[in-house]
């Protein structure tokens, strides 16, 4: 009994071993950008990974190069194409699905520390620019023309303790 209990557990330990085998930065690529696009909240930036794919994505690039100077079969050039264009798709996609987070929830990222550690330094600079661009937008068309103790871009008054910059749209439409 204990060696088929033994030779379960190895099976297990193997089936996890293919499956780590298995798992290439495409694949991990791929998981990231579906867990970003599903979550609410903007995730972990996945630095490493962003870096690899970077890398292979140059790699490929050379190599379809090289292929198509060498005059490779046609057939092997395009599924290394095909290849490139979906691990430079997955890239894209997921750096833009953040982005749309950022720029959609950037007072809301910048307030929260844990949410800003998540972003890499780019992206935090990115969310800074956003940042101050709402805040001139929302200051040249609205604020401008509402009276002193309203002119704060998270306070509905400079009376009120908390942020709250869904009251600034019902004070836009009562003094717009």
């Amino acid at each position: 009994m204990d060696s088929g209990d033994a030779s379960g557990h190895s099976a297990g330990v193997d089936d996890d071993y293919e499956s780590l085998l298995s798992t290439t930065d495409a694949e991990l690529l791929k998981q990231a950008w579906r867990n970003e696009k599903a979550a609410p909240e903007i995730l972990q930036f996945e630095a490493a990974l962003v870096q690899r794919s970077r890398e292979q994505i140059q790699l490929m690039e050379e190599t379809v190069e090289e292929f198509s100077k060498n005059s490779v079969d046609p057939l092997t050039v395009s599924l290394y194409q095909m290849d490139l264009d979906r691990t430079l798709f997955l890239l894209r996609s997921y750096l833009r699905t953040r982005l749309q987070k950022i720029e959609n929830y950037a007072f809301h990222i910048q307030k929260t520390t844990d949410l800003w550690n998540r972003l890499s330094k780019q992206e935090q600079k990115f969310a800074e620019r956003c940042i101050d661009d709402m805040e001139q937008h929302l200051d040249q068309s609205v604020l401008s023309k509402l009276p002193h103790g309203f002119k704060s871009h998270l306070k509905q008054s400079s009376l009120s303790l908390t942020d709250d910059m869904g009251k600034l749209t019902l004070l836009y439409t009562v003094y717009g």
